[in-house]
C-alpha cells in the first residue's frame, strides 16, 4: 500500500496547519519579525524575574504585536486586508519599539544592579537593533510606495472635496 504523503496528497489538517510556510519562514521579513517575538519575549521573562518588573508591559506588548504581524504575514492577511497599509503600521510599530526599548533598556542596566535587570537590559539593546533594522527595511518599502504615488497623475488622487483632499494635494 502506498503512503498518501508520498503520493504528493497534501498532508491532514492540524497542528501543522497552524505552522508559517517554510518560504515565510526564509525570507527576511519572516526572520525578523521572529527574532522580534523572541527577543521581546526573553526580554519579558527576564523583567519578570528581575527588580525593574515596572518595565515588563513594553516587551509584551511588542511580543504580542510582533507575533499577530507575524502570523498576519505568514498567512497572508496583509493581501486579503487592503484598507490598512501594513508597511505602514509595521513602520510605526518598529520606530516605537526601538525607541522605547533603548529607553528602558539603558534604565534597566543604569539604575538596577540584579542580574536579570542587566539582562533584559542587554537583550533590549539587542532588540533596538532588532527593530531598527526592521524599520529600515520598512522605510524603504513606504519611500517606495510614496515614489509611486507621487507618479500618479493628480486626477486618479483627487476625491469629493474635504479632508482627504487636502492630505492629497
Amino acid at each position: 500500500m502506498e503512503d498518501p504523503e508520498s503520493a504528493g496528497a497534501p498532508a491532514a489538517p492540524g497542528l501543522s496547519s497552524l505552522l508559517p510556510p517554510r518560504e515565510f519562514l526564509r525570507s527576511r521579513k519572516g526572520q525578523l519579525l521572529l527574532a522580534e517575538s523572541v527577543l521581546s519575549f526573553i526580554i519579558f521573562i527576564c523583567y519578570i524575574a528581575s527588580l525593574a518588573a515596572s518595565f515588563m508591559m513594553a516587551p509584551l506588548l511588542e511580543f504580542l504585536l510582533a507575533l499577530f504581524l507575524f502570523f498576519a504575514y505568514a498567512s497572508k492577511l496583509n493581501e486579503k486586508f487592503k484598507g490598512v497599509y501594513w508597511p505602514l503600521a509595521d513602520f510605526l510599530r518598529c520606530v516605537t519599539a526601538a525607541i522605547i526599548y533603548f529607553a528602558i533598556s539603558i534604565a534597566a542596566v543604569s539604575k538596577y544592579s540584579d542580574g536579570a535587570s542587566k539582562a533584559a537590559g542587554v537583550f533590549g539593546f539587542a532588540a533596538t537593533i532588532v527593530f531598527a533594522i526592521d524599520f529600515y527595511i520598512t522605510f524603504n518599502d513606504l519611500v517606495t510606495f510614496l515614489k509611486q504615488g507621487s507618479s500618479d497623475s493628480p486626477e486618479g488622487r483627487k476625491t469629493e472635496g474635504g479632508w482627504n483632499s487636502c492630505l492629497l494635494n
